[in-house]
């Protein structure tokens, strides 16, 4: 856990289960006070107009992600508010596990904005929301008295507490406290009700997924799905380098789709995942970097489409789930003034692609 967190603070000898701390999860659901030191807008949980997925994500060895996930999983009716960037992937893979109605989720500002910027989180997440697995809002944010991280049921509460850099869950049972429970619930589902509605703007992976197929292919359709369900939350987003776009013009060059097609798809015209004037940039860098080539094909009157083509052999030999690292490969290589790969950097013997044969 990074040291820049900030969540109302608790003894820090609190376990995971709450033990040895002087605070419970309805104290830590009411209490708006936050870290010494350390204003809301350091913390990169509280995610910002400039934040990406990119910044929180992934977090490594994070205990505190594993404790929640471990927590909520098979639980029904859960209602979290104050719900950070960081830990929404863990709220929303114990959502997966668990039955029963959908669960309310109060994120913290900037959160739901950052999904639209963030494919594979963003797809997972309205694909939950159109499924009627969550319902996702925005709350205030922290320091304004609306309090820390919360997830509550009828059988139990469990609040994010402690200093920065030693996060965990104090957790209370109902069997235990009844009363201490029913009011965390209480609050937690008053700052839901409170929290903005605002939708996620980023297609569900069912949706996106259909209209791949019906303009593109089964092929680019099935790569998609795969790269998507093997790539981290924070990989592969609008802010990252490659980006979002990088990795959908590559897997559309592997089956000699037209660029035409592919911004069709991805732009207000089709799904919505990103702008189609965007692509051309990305574009280019993958031909600069020789992963692919534009070929100008004739289409009538005006000017020629292009068709994109794969000319790396680590790109067209690879499995779907390995084109990221093909691509995250490339791009570290260093580049000349124009933007090429420079073939003294690492290429060893690599050959023009008009000189190799296919096998």
């Amino acid at each position: 856990m990074g040291a820049d967190d900030a969540e109302p603070e608790a003894d820090a000898a609190a376990g995971s289960d709450g033990s040895g701390s002087s605070r419970t999860p309805e104290d830590a659901g009411s209490d708006g006070s936050a870290s010494a030191g350390a204003p809301a807008a350091a913390d990169p949980d509280c995610v910002g107009d400039a934040t990406e997925v990119a910044d929180a994500l992934p977090r490594p060895d994070d205990p505190l992600t594993e404790s929640i996930e471990a927590a909520l999983a098979g639980r029904s009716g859960v209602v979290a508010v104050g719900v950070p960037l960081r830990l929404l992937p863990a709220v929303l893979a114990a959502r997966e596990r668990s039955p029963g109605p959908l669960w309310r989720v109060a994120c913290r500002p900037g959160v739901v904005d950052a999904l639209a910027r963030a494919p594979v989180l963003g797809t997972a997440v309205a694909e939950a929301v159109e499924r009627d697995k969550i319902r996702v809002r925005t709350g205030d944010p922290l320091g304004h008295g609306t309090g820390g991280t919360l997830f509550a049921t009828p059988e139990r509460a469990d609040a994010v507490v402690g200093p920065r850099g030693d996060r965990s869950l104090a957790t209370t049972a109902a069997g235990a406290r009844p009363e201490a429970v029913g009011a965390a619930r209480a609050t937690a589902a008053a700052r839901f009700d409170a929290a903005t509605v605002e939708p996620v703007e980023m297609p569900s992976r069912r949706r996106l997924l259909a209209v791949a197929r019906e303009i593109l292919d089964d092929r680019f359709a099935d790569d998609l799905a795969t790269v998507l369900e093997s790539l981290p939350p924070g990989e592969f987003g609008r802010a990252t380098e490659p980006s979002d776009r990088s990795l959908l013009v590559a897997l559309a060059a592997r089956h000699d789709h037209l660029f035409h097609d592919l911004r069709a798809w991805a732009g207000a015209d089709g799904i919505g995942i990103a702008p189609a004037q965007e692509f051309t940039g990305d574009r280019q860098a993958l031909v600069e970097r020789e992963l692919i080539e534009s070929i100008k094909v004739p289409a009538g009157p005006g000017r020629p489409m292009l068709r994109l083509r794969a000319v790396d052999d680590a790109l067209l030999r690879a499995r779907a789930e390995e084109v990221p690292s093909v691509l995250e490969g490339r791009f570290d290589l260093p580049t000349d003034a124009d933007g090429r790969t420079r073939h003294d950097a690492g290429r060893g013997e690599r050959r023009p692609v008009w000189e190799r044969k296919r096998r």
